[in-house]
């Protein structure tokens, strides 16, 4: 069995120096924070398939923070598509604090856990919204990047993200190697290389940006 506390210091220290990711020791104190809160709702709410805490930080946190060296955040509105447990969204808002965050997904139960963490972590400018994607527009428009890193058809997200109502500049996705020429064929948007992602076998980010009309 996995030991359930949250990783030292030290371990997310070394984990984050691995995704060549600085955090300050506020910022640690809340990947810790987090950590113990997952943990803890996860017993009773299906927030991750991914039980030992380790593994969390890597696949989570590190992956999720990867972001901030392949894209400028800094304040950014960005808006997390079926977020889930919060991933990416809430630990790039903790490492890029000046950000405005929208995290949706359309459980209850994890929207109260988002609520909880935002609370717990004193993160400000972070709003929950309990909604299917395709059913909003203007409450989050307009937006500098779009996040979705657990969507299992992009198309029509996509197709969604280009449209006026939400007017998306930007997207992030994180996806396996294998997804990104399926990504690429979809219109409306003009696509970046993909960036591999460290201490992953086949996972990779790519960006997007709207196409001109």
């Amino acid at each position: 069995m996995p030991s359930l506390l949250a990783p030292s210091e030290s371990t997310i220290r070394k984990a984050l120096a691995e995704f060549q990711i600085d955090a300050d020791a506020a910022q640690v104190g809340q990947i810790q924070e987090y950590v113990k809160l997952l943990l803890a709702w996860n017993e009773k709410v299906n927030l991750t398939a991914i039980r030992d805490p380790l593994d969390i930080l890597y696949r989570h946190f590190c992956e999720s923070m990867f972001l901030s060296k392949v894209a400028d955040l800094s304040k950014c509105r960005l808006a997390d598509i079926g977020t889930g447990g919060g991933f990416p969204g809430l630990p790039l808002k903790i490492l890029v604090p000046e950000t405005e965050l929208f995290l949706v997904d359309s459980s209850v139960k994890k929207a109260t856990f988002l609520a909880e963490v935002v609370r717990t972590l004193g993160l400000s400018d972070v709003h929950v919204l309990v909604s299917r994607y395709d059913e909003l527009g203007e409450e989050i428009a307009p937006v500098d990047f779009l996040f979705a890193r657990a969507l299992g058809e992009f198309g029509p997200f996509l197709h969604w993200a280009a449209g006026v109502d939400v007017d998306a500049k930007k997207v992030a996705l994180w996806l396996g190697a294998g997804d990104v020429k399926e990504v690429e064929k979809v219109e409306g948007w003009t696509w970046d290389e993909p960036v591999a992602v460290p201490q992953s076998l086949r996972r990779v980010i790519l960006l997007g940006s709207r196409s001109p009309s």
